[in-house]
């Protein structure tokens, strides 16, 4: 059963999938609020969901806290082949996850030290025009949610720095982070991802 993670938590992937783990998915999910619409705009079709293009993205770091390598829209491999983009969303419809990152935890080269989860507004709605947010952790073997952490959509912020996956003694960790930022792509979120490592 997966952890719901709360702000600030950090749990161990391979106790809480109860294996060792060597693929995991981070999965993105979300949906446009519906819109408030009165009885005369309804009826010429003035209820339609508006379309938001969320992007998640993962910035590779170093011991030094120095970027490694970023996966997200534009360039959806790492460049050493252990993490993929499977495409961007841009709408958020539909169930399940709209975007995953693919993460082969033994490729990881021993130079990367954390991962870093994000997800902006590429088109620049708030959060406040999101619901049903979260970013999840799948055992990619066999499909098991490890832990899922709900994001806090209501507010007028346009990024979320999502959660960590770092190395400690040894074995994989995740830090739920779940702070709030500005800016439409991972480029304007770097400063305040280094403050968080």
């Amino acid at each position: 059963m997966a952890i719901n993670l709360q702000k600030g938590q950090k749990i161990s992937l391979s106790k809480e999938s109860g294996s060792t783990l060597s693929k995991i998915v981070m999965g993105l999910g979300w949906d446009a609020k519906t819109p408030k619409v009165g009885l005369i705009k309804g009826m010429f079709g003035g209820s339609k969901d508006s379309a938001i293009d969320l992007d998640a993205s993962c910035v590779l770091f170093n011991d030094e806290n120095k970027v490694v390598d970023i996966v997200y829209f534009g360039q959806l491999k790492s460049r050493d082949g252990s993490i993929v983009h499977t495409g961007d969303n841009r709408t958020g419809e539909g169930d399940g996850d709209d975007e995953q990152i693919i993460v082969d935890l033994n490729k990881i080269p021993e130079t990367v030290k954390s991962l870093v989860f994000t997800v902006s507004s590429y088109t620049g709605e708030t959060f406040n025009t999101v619901e049903n947010a979260y970013c999840r952790i799948v055992d990619n073997t066999n499909n098991n949610e490890i832990a899922r952490y709900t994001l806090t959509a209501q507010g007028s912020h346009t990024a979320q720095i999502m959660a960590k996956l770092y190395r400690h003694n040894g074995e994989w960790k995740m830090h739920a982070i779940g702070e709030n930022g500005t800016g439409r792509t991972i480029e304007n979120l770097l400063p305040l991802i280094t403050m968080h490592l």
